[in-house]
């Protein structure tokens, strides 16, 4: 398509492009091909203005791809200068976005899109005045910190098709009429004003809460994105081959009608793992998307398990992924397999082959990997068509030796796509199916399942990530061939997370090789992993519908912002508790050797005095425990903790003051602390520290085992390091096998969480045993608690 001798780069220059863009532009093989194609289109392969290059360039970036056989027409109009403004291209894609591939009036066209409409510069200037005369007061206040974009977008929809050069000269002009020069006072920042403690009020009085900003429709609603099944009958996509007509696959009316029909007009979705490892977070968020979808839409998700390799499908990830898609909160509206349809799937494959679309074919996967790589066509491409039935019949019969046939589908072997380079439809395998038993020796792959399957359970929404963008085109192309409905497909960027990798392959090495232990070990992003870590579903949905739905590909989420949303949920559900992780003893010497006082402890910052159940009694003896790091030989002004001749005060307890330590041997370890209490709590210190205490002399406390869970990788992108395994975090897994903890622990179920005051919140493991309690780490607190010597 680029003339002999020139470079993208040489005709996207032509066309006006800054150099920078161009070169942007050039490292996008998706948008230099887009770009490319609308120049020749625009027949101005010589060259134009740049203001007709800049839309050409936005045309190639946002035009609607189900309208594309409409392109031609508005490339025409900018051309000859009839839309030559931002936003008459922006109406001219939202005009063709509810167009699609329809036929449509040109007279409706140039309405909408402000074509042959003039306001001249007087129009803008008396529209400028009225919104200054409007926002006068605001505008004085603020002088110079205006926001002047509100101010264009108040002209813009009274004026839409105004030239925004002269709105931004008219509104600069009229900002110094009415403000004068610009002053030193205008260049300060504002001062923060102080935030006032807020009053405290009784608790019968409610407070008055004032309404945070909106948030947007998408953000309510991350679904308004998709279609509804009625509009199913626009373009999909182009696509491109090297020896044929483009092909624009749409439904017609009838299939539509007939898929409707079906349906009921009802959203129909699906979730399709492959049974062949566990789920991980990005699978929470393709759940998220199809469940989320036709929940909200009303419709129906079916769960099928993409079980098209028996060699790799167990019936332990089968019911591992039921397990987590129940606990992520979803019902699928039925559980299908892709082997339920192997009959339909023969069927078509030979249907695919009588049509003259897919053969036989006989080269070694080497063989295939050079052949695609140098573009050419198999030896076996184009044998008769009874031969390649012939063949595929004793495939299926067992005739024929693992290895030695496949069936390929007849493609584009000279395409810009590698996923239309003769793709494989059919393998042959002796191995018994999990599900399908040893009916069948020959099996469909991914991609030539993938798309019948979804079409005939009459897929409304075919939802996937972005890798599998490049797919498109042959899925459509084999439905099309086929006759088949079509399903509208939408990719999505994937759910990258800092600190961990997701591949199926590094998690299996990370499990098989032992550095960490099984694939539900807390510190994977396994959901098997985060649910044993103490993360509820609810808090990962809630995670994934802030990110949003998006096609942003580049982006990896901050591990930060799952722990916001893993602390906001527990926060709520998870009652305080006291646990002491590494004990310091310290003896009340003003206190009796024998008496035990119960003192009531809150569950709840917010517990009410009658709520009995809002409380757990924790046991105040002679002898309690606090942490070591609460402790320091010599004080200072930011530590809150104990110190020689300092009162602290012990949290639902007694201020106590340190008169005596005991050192070891070593007269540098601390092993005992002394300490008098003040049981009519005149002293007012400010630390206030967690304890735990005997609860009867002479014997230790209820004593656990905590893990403490950290991030698993030292980099927030281990999975782009040559030596990934070496970046593992040696401290992603701390034991603490002699914490001490309240009674009231005592009876813990596996699975309950706790917040362990100013520790962290914790969830009691499926390892603990009668004898033995042991809790994980699910977050910690936010590193903004306390004051100092934490």
């Amino acid at each position: 398509m680029v003339a002999d001798g020139e470079t993208p780069l040489d005709l996207f220059l032509k066309i006006g492009l800054d150099e920078r863009t161009a070169r942007n532009t050039i490292a996008n093989n998706k948008v230099t091909s887009n770009l490319t194609a609308v120049i020749h289109e625009a027949a101005v392969n010589d060259g134009c203005s740049r203001t007709i290059g800049n839309l050409l360039y936005t045309v190639a970036t946002k035009f609607p791809a189900t309208a594309l056989v409409h392109r031609p027409t508005l490339l025409q109009y900018i051309v000859s200068s009839k839309i030559k403004t931002p936003a008459q291209l922006e109406a001219a894609f939202s005009f063709f976005t509810s167009t699609g591939s329809e036929n449509f009036q040109l007279n409706d066209f140039e309405e909408a899109c402000g074509v042959g409409v003039e306001v001249s510069a007087e129009d803008v200037e008396r529209t400028v005045n009225e919104i200054f005369e409007e926002n006068k007061n605001t505008i004085l206040e603020q002088r110079y910190r205006t926001n002047v974009g509100d101010l264009f977008g108040h002209v813009r929809r009274r004026q839409p098709w105004a030239d925004p050069k002269i709105v931004k000269q008219l509104i600069d002009a009229k900002l110094y009429e009415l403000l004068g020069a610009r002053t030193a006072a205008d260049d300060e920042k504002p001062s923060k004003k102080k935030k006032e403690k807020p009053v405290k009020v009784d608790d019968k009085v409610v407070a008055v809460e004032t309404s945070p900003a909106q948030p947007s429709e998408e953000e309510l609603n991350p679904f308004l994105i998709f279609p509804q099944p009625e509009e199913n009958f626009k373009v999909h996509t182009e696509i491109f081959f090297s020896d044929r007509p483009v092909l624009r696959p749409c439904n017609t009316k009838e299939m539509l009608e007939k898929h409707l029909k079906v349906t009921g007009g009802r959203v129909f979705t699906r979730f399709p793992p492959e049974p062949n490892g566990y789920l991980h977070i990005g699978h929470a968020k393709a759940m998220f998307v199809s469940f989320g979808l036709a929940k909200e839409r009303g419709g129906c998700c079916y769960l099928r398990f993409d079980d098209t390799n028996p060699e790799a499908e167990k019936k332990e990830y089968i019911d591992h992924i039921k397990e987590i898609v129940q606990w992520m909160g979803w019902e699928p509206f039925e559980i299908t397999y892709t082997s339920d349809y192997f009959q339909d799937l023969y069927d078509l494959a030979v249907e695919l082959i009588r049509r003259g679309q897919a053969y036989v074919d006989h080269q070694t996967p080497e063989e295939v990997k050079e052949y695609r790589e140098k573009k050419m066509n198999s030896p076996w491409r184009d044998r008769p068509i009874e031969e390649s039935l012939k063949l595929f019949d004793e495939m299926r019969r067992g005739m024929i030796e693992e290895g030695k046939a496949t069936v390929r589908m007849k493609q584009d072997m000279q395409s810009d796509n590698f996923n239309m380079y003769d793709l494989i439809a059919y393998r042959i395998k002796f191995t018994p199916h999990p599900h399908a038993g040893d009916k069948w020796c020959v099996y469909p792959s991914y991609d030539y399942a993938h798309c019948i399957v979804d079409s005939l359970e009459n897929i409304t929404h075919s939802l996937c990530t972005l890798e599998f963008e490049t797919r498109r085109a042959s899925y459509y192309w084999l439905l099309h061939v086929l006759g088949l409905y079509q399903p509208y497909v939408w990719e999505y960027s994937r759910l990258n997370v800092t600190n961990t990798v997701m591949s199926k392959r590094k998690l299996n090495r990370l499990v098989t090789e032992k550095w960490v232990d099984g694939w539900d070990d807390p510190r994977l992003m396994t959901l098997a992993g985060l649910q044993r870590r103490g993360v509820t579903s609810t808090a990962i949905n809630t995670f994934i519908r802030g990110i949003g739905i998006t096609r942003s590909d580049c982006s990896i989420i901050r591990l930060d912002r799952l722990e916001y949303h893993i602390r906001e949920e527990l926060n709520k559900t998870a009652p305080r508790m006291m646990v002491v992780l590494h004990p310091l003893k310290v003896v009340i010497t003003n206190l009796e050797g024998g008496s035990t006082m119960d003192l009531d402890a809150k569950k709840w910052p917010d517990a009410h005095e009658n709520d009995a159940s809002a409380f757990y009694k924790v046991p105040f003896s002679r002898v309690v425990y606090i942490e070591q790091s609460d402790f320091r030989m010599k004080d200072s002004k930011d530590f809150y903790g104990l110190a020689p001749g300092k009162s602290v005060l012990l949290r639902y307890a007694f201020p106590i003051k340190c008169t005596e330590v005991i050192l070891s041997d070593d007269m540098e370890t601390v092993v005992e602390i002394r300490a008098e209490y003040d049981s009519l709590k005149k002293t007012k210190p400010k630390g206030v520290l967690h304890w735990v205490a005997e609860n009867s002399p002479g014997v230790d406390p209820l004593t656990v085992e905590v893990r403490l869970f950290d991030k698993l990788f030292l980099s927030e992108n281990p999975a782009e390091l040559e030596n990934w395994l070496g970046d593992l975090n040696p401290q992603s897994k701390v034991v603490v096998p002699g914490a001490y903890a309240v009674p009231s622990l005592k009876n813990a179920a596996v699975g309950e969480t706790f917040q362990f005051e100013r520790l962290g919140y914790f969830v009691v493991d499926k390892d603990s045993t009668p004898e033995k309690l042991v809790f994980n780490r699910t977050v910690t607190l936010r590193d903004s608690y306390g004051k100092g010597g934490k």
